[in-house]
């Protein structure tokens, strides 16, 4: 059976007993697979790795989005990471026998229901955008779920689905397809917020640094360090150990060094070709947290 990957990025990383509740929604699907969950406090955002059918996967995000919205209150939410939404984004990743086409439909389907069914302003994004200026995520998330009202009631910003006014408590949500990215975090030993958001501005692609990398300075209180939270969009422009190397130079130029790293979620063997855990301080890294050893386990 053709299998694609989904990504649910939730905006709760605290309360441990909300994320068993809504990923326990998700397994009480027939045929969906939650293979991963990652949460962390300082971003107060947990990251649910699912694969299944395009049907059982349609039913087990529809599972997801009624439990979450039901359990997540932005209006009383705060975290490092930059969020649009209770359910802030899920992206659907081709894996074995589907298509990027087969992804986008997928992901256009699945908004509809959901702006539909929840009222709840749909934006879609990467693949599946429906204009250039929606396939990155950080443009329509800029403003976050505390500007949304300003941003949707721009002519050019009407959601693609779903009422063109936030929800109350769950703000707007963020769906696509795209291809696998490497959730990838360096952590320096600083509390220099500046710092980071400085070398994150220089790996940055956007800024002008690396190909396919997104980068964020970001507080982790909960250690009283400072963190570079990186997304490397294609790990074949941009290799982990190319990221993490352009962070520790950067980080020696302003006196600072890096503690450790993670990976958040699975990431494909392929990423982590030729280099060791070590080579990159990955803490807490685990076999399982490779994407193909989960899949021989289903």
């Amino acid at each position: 059976m053709p299998l694609a990957e989904c990504v649910p990025n939730i905006s709760e990383g605290r309360r441990a007993f909300i994320v068993d509740q809504i990923v326990a929604a998700v397994r009480a699907v027939p045929g969906a697979r939650v293979l991963d969950v990652s949460s962390d406090a300082s971003h107060n955002r947990s990251v649910i790795t699912m694969v299944g059918s395009a049907d059982s996967l349609r039913s087990a995000v529809l599972a997801l989005y009624a439990e979450a919205i039901a359990s997540i209150d932005l209006r009383r939410h705060t975290g490092a990471h930059p969020r649009l939404g209770a359910i802030d984004v899920v992206p659907f990743v081709p894996i074995d026998g589907m298509t990027m086409g087969d992804c986008v439909t997928l992901a256009r389907e699945i908004g509809a229901l959901v702006g539909a069914r929840f009222q709840l302003p749909v934006f879609l994004y990467e693949a599946a955008a429906t204009t250039p200026a929606r396939r990155n995520l950080a443009d329509i998330r800029r403003g976050e779920f505390e500007g949304l009202p300003a941003r949707l009631a721009q002519p050019d910003w009407a959601p693609d689905f779903g009422p063109a006014t936030p929800h109350p408590s769950a703000g707007a949500t963020v769906i696509g397809a795209r291809m696998p990215l490497v959730a990838f975090n360096v952590n320096l030993s600083t509390s220099r917020l500046d710092v980071a958001k400085a070398i994150a501005a220089i790996v940055r692609e956007s800024s002008g640094g690396l190909p396919s990398v997104k980068a964020l300075g970001v507080p982790l209180a909960d250690r009283g360090i400072a963190q570079v939270s990186m997304n490397l969009t294609n790990y074949q422009h941009t290799s982990i150990v190319r990221a993490f190397d352009a962070v520790s130079t950067e980080a020696a130029r302003h006196g600072v060094s890096v503690l450790d790293s993670e990976i958040i979620g699975l990431v494909p063997a392929a990423a982590l070709a030729g280099v060791s855990p070590e080579r990159l301080l990955l803490a807490g890294f685990r076999d399982d947290q490779i994407l193909e050893t989960r899949l021989r386990h289903l």
